[in-house]
């Protein structure tokens, strides 16, 4: 059973230490702990607690929900994380839209979004050299 629940200080450790990017990148670390301070991250843990996954949403995105980031540990990645913490947000989101966006070489993600009910809204050049960014909303209410 996946257990989703606000991301506490406790946790920025153990996000940092399963997020491949953060273990390289300081800002992906700073951008973490920020999530975590500001109560922008849900955490997906197991049964014993054990992190599987985190998001971040905020509504930075022109007032609207944004999801901007959600990471899932390698050993977890299909195996239904990413769509219970997708679902949460949905539930948590206080916008009648929830936006978020993912590259076009992520393939798994938007087959996530997909099986999920999001459509694609538009796309953005030149974020990523030769790597699209794809931005997707799903109509919660």
């Amino acid at each position: 059973m996946i257990t989703i629940r606000t991301a506490q200080p406790d946790d920025i450790e153990a996000l940092c230490a399963m997020d491949h990017v953060a273990q390289a990148e300081a800002e992906r670390g700073e951008f973490i702990r920020r999530a975590v301070e500001n109560g922008e991250c849900r955490v997906a843990a197991a049964e014993d607690g054990i992190l599987l996954g985190y998001a971040v949403m905020d509504y930075s995105f022109f007032t609207l929900g944004f999801v901007e980031l959600l990471y899932i540990h390698p050993a977890q990645r299909r195996r239904g994380v990413g769509a219970a913490l997708m679902r949460h947000l949905e539930q948590d989101c206080h916008s009648e839209k929830l936006f978020t966006s993912t590259n076009l070489s992520n393939l798994p993600m938007q087959a996530l979004l997909a099986q999920l009910g999001y459509r694609l809204s538009g796309v953005v050049h030149d974020l990523d050299e030769g790597d699209p960014e794809l931005f997707y909303v799903k109509y919660l209410r």
